[in-house]
């Protein structure tokens, strides 16, 4: 047997990359596609069922009080039963209630399918977190994390064209574009879940696509990274989600997402208000170009991360960035300052994703931190229940979104002050750091 001196280390890291982020990859997309693209839905819908700016805003939030509710729950099970099964069946239940939200007559029946639709998601982005962690080392795992997030901008990239051209576009039936677009780009999630269970492999011992000196040389690697961190701790559930750090981070993440959710669900609504005369595909095609830029800052702002082994300051500057430029998108009067300050707020709210995600993973276990992540995740979130309903809230009281953008931008300040305040965690960093370096 080949020892691990002869692995090729880099041709190994990629050959693993590519059997699962892009399939992960694409997963999130269909994942996003469909808790999103209620807000270009809301162009038509909002006028066919009489939906209020505050109903709008509560029917966008309402998904994630089901996602919070049920996150730790799912992933105790995708514990229990293995990521290949789980990551199956959350994508087969969201799929049927995606499609199903389709024929809502009602207010009542879309408040019910979208609460449903967060239950049947909830789990997986932490999932898939903790999944990836299994087969990526820590220094690695900022940029691998990107690379699977990516996949949020991106799904704005594919679904701001797409669910635009199918609402003005395919109307079968007699039925309105709106309902055409929930169940078409709901189908994908059910393929999905097939199509998983065929394709992940649990952990790198089940891994028949990898040589057996493969195989050894990852799991040792992945042992002595663990090793390398003698500052991570293995807590039970209770104590997990009761960890004065795990609940740290948890509001960071919340107040993050106030921001990040509120501007991505209103975003279709704002730039129509830029003209009358703009078509829903038009709309599409520019809100584009704000994530465009966002993906490309999102990924080399990770890289960057990971080559300076640095996630306290990688996470805390692109909230500063995000803040600053949804102030002036909240104060700007001409459409291209505008559709300018909300590319520079898309991009720092999503540079922070990765490295902050790789905070927990610097004072816990793996076991663990399956359970804080999802507890950081599952509070962080209700904050998509706060972002978009504030932004209702608001703008149905004036009839303009400035002050709710401006809303955004105070609660991003306090978010980056937190995140620089953060100590225990990066006194953990520097020690893994430390130890790293001595292992070499």
């Amino acid at each position: 047997m080949q020892t691990s001196t002869a692995i090729d280390e880099r041709a190994l890291v990629r050959k693993i990359g590519w059997r699962i982020i892009p399939f992960v990859f694409i997963l999130y997309i269909i994942s996003y596609l469909d808790r999103a693209n209620i807000g270009y839905a809301a162009l038509q819908m909002n006028k066919e069922l009489a939906l209020s700016s505050e109903a709008f805003g509560f029917v966008s939030g309402i998904f994630f009080i089901g996602y919070f509710l049920f996150e730790v729950p799912s992933n105790v099970m995708l514990n229990k039963y293995g990521a290949r099964v789980w990551i199956a069946r959350i994508l087969l239940t969201w799929g049927a209630v995606a499609v199903v939200s389709a024929f809502v007559q009602n207010a009542t029946q879309l408040y019910v399918l979208r609460f449903l639709l967060g239950v049947a998601e909830a789990g997986f982005f932490p999932g898939i977190i903790v999944y990836l962690t299994y087969w990526f080392r820590a220094k690695e795992l900022a940029t691998t994390v990107a690379l699977f997030t990516a996949a949020i901008p991106v799904s704005y990239i594919i679904g701001a064209p797409l669910s635009t051209w199918i609402m003005d576009n395919i109307h079968w039936f007699d039925w309105s574009g709106w309902r055409w677009m929930l169940l078409l780009e709901g189908a994908p999630a059910l393929i999905g879940g097939v199509l998983c269970f065929m394709w992940l492999t649990d952990k790198p011992a089940d891994a028949k696509w990898l040589k057996p000196e493969e195989r050894e040389w990852l799991l040792n690697q992945l042992a002595n990274d663990a090793k390398a961190r003698p500052s991570a701790k293995h807590f039970g559930s209770l104590k997990a989600m009761t960890n004065p750090k795990v609940l740290y981070l948890s509001f960071i993440y919340f107040v993050y997402q106030c921001g990040s959710l509120g501007v991505g669900y209103w975003m279709p609504q704002i730039i129509k208000g830029f003209s009358k005369s703009l078509s829903h595909t038009q709309v599409g095609l520019i809100a584009m170009v704000p994530y465009l830029f966002a993906t490309v800052v999102m990924v080399l702002w990770s890289r960057s991360s990971d080559r300076r082994n640095e996630r306290r300051l990688h996470s805390a500057i692109p909230l500063a960035l995000a803040a600053a430029a949804l102030l002036g998108a909240g104060l700007a009067t001409n459409p291209y300052v505008s559709i300018t300050m909300i590319s520079l707020s898309l991009a720092g709210l999503y540079a922070f994703k990765s490295p902050f995600w790789a905070l927990p993973t610097l004072f816990l276990t793996r076991s663990t931190a399956a359970v804080s992540i999802a507890v950081i995740n599952s509070v962080g979130n209700l904050g998509g229940f706060v972002g978009p309903f504030a932004i209702g809230y608001i703008k149905g009281s004036d009839g303009s979104a400035t002050r709710g953008l401006l809303f955004l931008s105070g609660l991003l300040v306090a978010s980056f002050f937190m995140t620089i305040f953060i100590r225990l965690t990066e006194h953990a960093s520097g020690r893994s750091a430390a130890m790293a370096k001595q292992s070499h």
